[in-house]
């Protein structure tokens, strides 16, 4: 019998199936009370979360969005307003916009006064211009460092600029075309008659600085004179290049009408004849002079004139009353000389060297500065000296010039000092106070000329550069403008000139150039 082997497997017990838990009784009741108790719950909750949002944003913020809703809840009050009053869509965008604005909660009385701010301090010394600007506003020196430092910017920066500015510039835009309309005016109304302006106003010059007058054709060296025509629109310049040129002025172009070449024959002075048919030129070292007859187009040279007596002849007047030119000779020395027979008619003499000579306005005297000091008065028509005095604190007399009107008589000398005399003073008195002396050349007064209103004294230092200052005669001040300018264009003035109505002004200096200004006070050439 064959062993078997038996496997004995586990015995598990029996159990019988597994019991579920019995779910629990269904209550409609309880859970309708459940319920409305969680609303009741999450309502309470939510009006919690609400107010606490609501206070924080008050304490911490959200002053934007408050504002927002309260201009909301008006503006919305006002349209129905305005629907419920049957107003128009245009209406109501109209009153929106002219709602009153906003007061101010407080305003501070201090910020309304104009305190005064101590301008000798030493930090701010170098803002002042001048004596009587010891004290400034606040309001002023803000301006005056805003000045400051735009001019060492060399101008506004672009970061600076703002809207006030950018409106301003349009302003200053607009008034440059109204004064180019205006000269444009002026040009085509340019002729023989009297100006019609007002009293010019002292202080600040209105002016516009123009093309040169001469751009058309730069002197090659140093310009000797500058000259209006009489009667036409039209400007001389010569120089040192042995040219003399004529130039048509409108402020813009300034054409060159004619150029004439003098050989061997540097022009120290060039003048219009009295009728302007004529332009006489002098040089430097020659007894010869030029007469260039403009209507033949002819340039005529003068080599001996009978009964004159002198080496050179440089310096001359045009007499005013046509058809004669006073020589200046040397030792003292004056001769009249006849352009029609070119001869010297009669001679008159001071004492010393004549520095200055000046007509008056009908030409029936003649005002001679010295360099001695001495004034004198010459009739021209008995060659009999009226009167002589000498220039109030003068050591060197250097230049002279008389108004148009016969009421103002000029004084230069070396030390920069011009006097302003009354005419008629220095016609009758023996020893006449100036009505000014004005001192704001620091060299030596080289140039001075009147302009045709009697208004305006021009006077120049050919020593230094932009040495020119304009005097406002009927109040006896300088204007304070001229000359301003963020770089150099008057340098060294060696002549100075106004148009026959003073409408322009040009003065030539040593670069061969003459600065054209536009003075815009006057409407007429």
């Amino acid at each position: 019998m064959e062993d078997v082997n038996v496997i004995k497997l586990p015995v598990t017990e029996e159990r019988g199936p597994k019991k579920r838990a019995r779910p629990p009784t269904f209550d409609p009741e309880k859970e309708e009370e459940k319920r409305q108790k969680n609303v009741r719950s999450l309502a309470v909750l939510g009006q919690k979360d609400s107010s606490v949002k609501l206070l924080e944003e008050l304490v911490f913020g959200a002053e934007d969005e408050l504002v927002e809703r309260l201009v909301e809840d008006d503006e919305t009050l006002l349209e129905d307003e305005v629907q419920e009053s049957g107003e128009s869509e245009d209406e109501n965008e109209a009153r929106l916009q002219l709602r009153p604005s906003r007061k101010a909660a407080w305003v501070d009385e201090d910020d309304e006064l104009e305190e005064e701010v101590d301008m000798k301090h030493r930090f701010r010394r170098d803002l002042i211009r001048g004596e009587a600007e010891s004290t400034m506003s606040k309001q002023k020196l803000q301006q005056r460092m805003r000045e400051q430092f735009q001019k060492s910017m060399g101008g506004a920066p672009s970061w600076a600029e703002t809207s006030v500015k950018k409106k301003k510039a349009a302003a200053d835009e607009e008034e440059e075309e109204e004064e180019e309309e205006e000269e444009d005016d002026l040009l085509r109304r340019t002729g023989n008659f009297v100006a019609s302006s007002d009293s010019l106003p002292s202080g600040i010059l209105r002016m516009k600085k123009c093309l040169h007058a001469n751009s058309a054709r730069p002197s090659e060296d140093r310009l000797t004179t500058i000259q209006f025509h009489p009667s036409a629109q039209v400007v001389m310049t010569a120089g040192l290049d042995q040219s003399v040129s004529l130039f048509q002025v409108d402020g813009k172009t300034n054409p060159k009408i004619q150029s004439i070449h003098l050989e061997r024959f540097p022009v120290h002075k060039a003048q219009f004849s009295l009728d302007g048919e004529m332009v006489i030129a002098t040089s430097l070292r020659n007894k010869m002079f030029y007469l260039y007859d403009m209507m033949e187009g002819r340039v005529a040279p003068v080599h001996s004139v009978r009964g004159l007596n002198e080496v050179r002849v440089k310096e001359f007047s045009v007499c005013p009353e046509g058809g004669a030119l006073l020589l200046t000779g040397t030792g003292g020395y004056l001769h009249l000389l006849t352009l029609k027979t070119k001869e010297v008619v009669r001679s008159m003499k001071i004492n010393g060297n004549v520095s200055g000579v000046a007509f008056s306005h009908d030409g029936g005297k003649v005002f001679v500065n010295s360099e001695e000091g001495e004034v004198y008065v010459w009739d021209m028509r008995s060659s009999r000296c009226m009167n002589r005095f000498t220039d109030d604190g003068c050591v060197r007399g250097t230049s002279i010039a008389a108004s148009r009107n016969g009421q103002y008589l000029a004084c230069g000398s070396q030390s920069g000092v011009v006097n302003i005399y009354s005419q008629e003073a220095c016609l009758n008195l023996a020893n006449p106070k100036p009505l000014k002396a004005v001192m704001n050349l620091l060299t030596s007064a080289t140039s001075m000329t009147f302009n045709p209103t009697s208004e305006i004294l021009a006077i120049a230092s050919r020593v230094e550069d932009e040495a020119v200052r304009l005097v406002h005669l009927p109040s006896l001040s300088v204007f304070s403008n001229f000359p301003v300018s963020k770089k150099k264009i008057v340098y060294r003035a060696g002549c100075l000139d106004f148009s026959p109505h003073s409408g322009f002004f040009s003065l030539a200096n040593n670069k061969g150039h003459a600065p054209l200004f536009r003075l815009l006070h006057y409407k007429d050439f």
